[in-house]
């Protein structure tokens, strides 16, 4: 079977396999946020500008 060492480096392969998995849902949950902001962003700025051109 598995002597200790490779053991322990089977165990640092799923360990560091798990966080990459987990980090890379992690950081894809952020790029719809991210892109929702910048589209709301946009739309205050447009809407504000529209704003202040009506007024004047």
């Amino acid at each position: 079977m598995f002597e200790f060492d490779q053991y322990l480096g089977f165990l640092a392969f799923l360990t560091i396999l798990t966080i990459g998995f987990w980090l890379m849902i992690f950081l894809i949950s952020f790029i719809p946020y991210w892109i929702g902001g910048q589209l709301y962003e946009n739309w205050k700025l447009k809407r504000e500008a529209k704003r202040k051109e009506n007024e004047a």
